[in-house]
């Protein structure tokens, strides 16, 4: 069992719960798998039907099938579904995302902003009214869009609140808008990375850097990993395809560039749910090492 960092920021009261949140989202490794459904604002519902996508993953349920089936370290989705899903999935170790957009309106039309969408006080008291295991919340940032400064003050604040309640906080940083020439730098990435950490995240979820070959992505993400100092880095897993390409990649990452897991979505939620239970059982394998 690796040890746990708790934060200042999480009060005395709520420290065991912190420690367990953190053990159960990790499975006692201090990595991190991260099934991503908070795409049904995100994308719309282009995500969730189309050639290629099982006909299951039109209905929202079937993330949570998914989820609580497969061995994953916890489930990223809105508030509202969790309202929606929980009391017949009641054992899914839930993170709550707590803002999102639509991808509607194109960064070339409007810089991205992202406010939040709910209040912390309302996940609290679902999760201790119903005994949901809400572990923990999220939020996204698009850094360097001209909005950056409310989306970093809402998610600082969010990060001290969540943490002073027993919660673990992953932020998603996306840097985005009309200011970002390449979002996909290993500079910008890293920056972003070490935001993350000054803001006090748990783990910051980014997208890899783009090099010309996988194992030199990889290469590039320690300097990622060290910019967030102990906040782990997870990457984003893309959009839908090969699956053996895909743990080849994650492999790489994980040895090499040295991340702490990995927040997938497309990957798993557009296959059945069998197929999504496999993949995610191989992926956590690969994360936990065991």
């Amino acid at each position: 069992m690796a040890a746990v960092n708790v934060p200042l920021s999480v009060s005395q009261a709520h420290r065991e719960r912190y420690v367990a949140a953190w053990q159960r989202m990790t499975a006692g490794t201090g990595k991190l798998f991260l099934f991503a459904g908070d795409q049904k604002i995100e994308h719309l519902n282009k995500d969730f039907f189309g050639t290629g996508i099982d006909p299951q993953a039109e209905h929202p349920e079937h993330l949570f099938k998914i989820a609580s089936q497969a061995r994953i370290g916890c489930f990223a989705t809105q508030p509202g579904l969790i309202a929606r899903y929980a009391a017949a999935y009641p054992n899914i170790p839930y993170l709550a995302k707590m803002n999102a957009k639509t991808d509607l309106v194109p960064t070339a039309q409007h810089d991205p902003v992202s406010r939040r969408l709910v209040s912390l006080d309302g996940v609290v008291r679902m999760r201790d009214e119903y005994h949901i295991p809400i572990l923990g919340v999220g939020y996204t940032i698009y850094l360097g869009s001209e909005y950056e400064a409310e989306m970093l003050r809402e998610a600082a604040q969010l990060v001290m609140d969540a943490h002073h309640q027993g919660m673990l906080v992953v932020l998603w940083i996306y840097p985005r808008g009309k200011a970002v020439v390449n979002e996909r730098t290993v500079d910008i990435i890293a920056g972003a990375a070490g935001v993350a950490h000054c803001l006090g995240a748990d783990f910051v979820k980014v997208n890899p850097p783009i090099a010309t070959t996988p194992q030199g992505a990889a290469v590039l993400l320690q300097r990622v990993v060290a910019a967030a100092g102990n906040t782990g880095v997870i990457c984003s897993g893309g959009a839908s395809r090969d699956a053996q390409e895909f743990l080849r990649e994650l492999q790489q990452q994980l040895t090499v560039g040295g991340v702490a897991g990995a927040a997938i979505g497309r990957n798993i939620h557009q296959k059945s749910v069998e197929q999504a239970v496999a993949f995610c059982d191989a992926i956590a394998g690969m994360i936990y090492g065991k």
